[in-house]
């Protein structure tokens, strides 16, 4: 655990972790399937940002990216193949955040926050529009806000993106 998360348990850590391949999956398989290319780019971000992100994320992104394949494959194969069963499945885990990114220093929890909004997005653009990429469809736009997680307003002084 990076210093920056010093205010929550190991589990609550873990359950932070798991967040992205669980996001990955609540998107990509919003419309019935989780494609190639969606758990790729899932991936590839996830990657990209255990060293292009903001300091106080470096860390922890670098540790899910050492377990982000073996997770989401575990998790694709423990959860519902009926996308309402799975998307109800995961909408009430990642609610189970609220609690813990409450308990984080506000500009961590913000800089998480967005990081996982943004994540949300990235997946969700993964398989549409021209050549497969650059667009949301209809059921991935349901769920790319990640209607489930509480807003976190920047911190006064932080910008917003």
């Amino acid at each position: 655990m990076t210093e920056y998360f010093n205010q929550i348990n190991e589990a609550d850590y873990a359950k932070l972790k798991l967040a992205i391949p669980e996001i990955t999956i609540l998107i990509a398989g919003a419309d019935g399937e989780i494609g190639k290319a969606e758990k790729e780019w899932a991936e590839k971000v996830t990657h990209i940002r255990s060293y292009k992100m903001s300091k106080d994320l470096i860390g922890f992104y670098q540790e899910v990216g050492k377990t982000f394949q073996s997770d989401l494959d575990q998790l694709i194969d423990e959860l519902p193949i009926h996308v309402a069963d799975r998307q109800k499945i995961l909408t009430k885990r990642l609610a189970e955040l609220n609690p813990i990114l409450a308990k984080l220093d506000e500009n961590v929890a913000y800089h998480l926050y967005k990081s996982l909004l943004s994540f949300a997005k990235h997946v969700a653009k993964s398989s549409g529009g021209l050549f497969g990429f650059f667009s949301i469809g209809p059921k991935e736009s349901e769920v790319v806000g990640l209607p489930m997680l509480h807003p976190i307003l920047p911190v006064e002084g932080e910008e917003e993106e």
